[in-house]
């Protein structure tokens, strides 16, 4: 079959190859993977800004069918569409482990990481990070299960949004745009902030339900603020860019008492202003990866169609055009951008 790997430490030191897979061992499932949705992290990946052993197959974000299950394996059947939280190894034993937060644990790997994973025409994969998927969810809506996960997470688990507070998402990729359509599920105002480069990314954000869009290249962001909110200020930052500027222009609009919540992850260390966290008392919170329960709420969100997902995704290619796919993700060229990983070169 056909997987895109990283065969070596190094930056762009990627390749597609031909490599056969094994039937699942006792305890997983092996998956005819339908789409495949490229991340942030696989773009650090392959230009060798983050952890990872290869040589391995990447990609994480993904929608499947199972078409061979372990033989210990009792509640999924061949012919399931699945979505699969990524912890293809943790300890178990540790704290984090007991607490259910396998995404902490320092002996986690994630697949597409560490280990195998999905932009590939197969995979095998742990039955006990499967979830089903509703019959009336695509397979392509599926693929950004997630990241959507992801972002349940944060806005969902580590914030707190009520009804009528402003919402600034710093960031208009995917991420950001999934951070504004749940932020608008509470009932939100949500001012979306990005840059030039953006344009296209933050007219969606509008498409999607922003209140508020801002170019902060050209317009200054503290004035919007204070005019939209009557001089109050933010209530919560969701800062989804993984820009130092950005943290800071969020923390200098955000009121007292606010929260603000750090999503985006940044390629290298940045400088912050962290009086303005005492002098506010600013809830200043990290969010990492997922949980079960994000997990499970994103399969309901996605089957209560109130996420317009499809319409984050902008391309679609083969695993032949992998290195278009990259130049055109790393240009921020479009938005969500997929494998179709069992299509043909011009037939995506």
């Amino acid at each position: 079959m056909k997987a895109l790997r990283k065969f070596e430490r190094g930056v762009k030191k990627f390749r597609l190859e031909d490599v056969s897979l094994p039937d699942p061992l006792d305890h997983e499932v092996q998956v005819r993977v339908e789409f495949a949705g490229i991340c942030g992290t696989d773009i650090h990946i392959y230009h060798d800004t983050y952890a990872d052993e290869p040589p391995m197959t990447i990609g994480h974000e993904f929608s499947g069918v199972i078409t061979k299950v372990g033989r210990d394996v009792k509640n999924f059947k061949v012919g399931d569409r699945i979505v699969s939280e990524t912890n293809a190894e943790y300890c178990g034993e540790c704290v984090l482990c007991k607490k259910g937060r396998f995404c902490l644990c320092d002996q986690r790997k994630a697949f597409g990481q560490k280990t195998d994973g999905v932009f590939a025409e197969y995979a095998n994969l742990r039955a006990s990070n499967l979830h089903l998927l509703p019959p009336k969810v695509s397979m392509k809506e599926a693929a950004l299960a997630e990241p959507l996960s992801c972002v349940v997470h944060a806005v969902m688990e580590r914030s707190t949004i009520l009804a009528g507070d402003t919402v600034l998402v710093s960031g208009p990729g995917p991420i950001g745009l999934m951070a504004l359509m749940i932020a608008k599920l509470y009932g939100a105002y949500v001012i979306l902030s990005g840059t030039s480069m953006d344009a296209s990314r933050l007219a969606l954000g509008r498409e999607l339900g922003a209140d508020v869009i801002v170019d902060v290249l050209k317009e200054d962001l503290s004035q919007v603020v204070t005019e939209f909110t009557r001089g109050r200020g933010i209530d919560v930052v969701l800062e989804c860019s993984g820009s130092g500027p950005a943290v800071n222009a969020g923390l200098s609009v955000l009121r007292k008492l606010g929260t603000f919540t750090q999503i985006g992850l940044f390629a290298s260390a940045v400088n912050v202003n962290l009086n303005d966290i005492c002098y506010k008392e600013i809830n200043y919170q990290g969010c990492l990866s997922k949980t079960n329960w994000s997990w499970r709420r994103t399969v309901e969100l996605l089957d209560s169609g109130e996420l317009p997902l499809e319409k984050l995704i902008s391309h679609v290619f083969t695993l032949d055009e992998w290195e278009e796919a990259f130049t055109v993700a790393e240009q921020k060229q479009g938005n969500k951008i997929l494998f179709d990983t069992n299509a043909q070169r011009g037939n995506a």
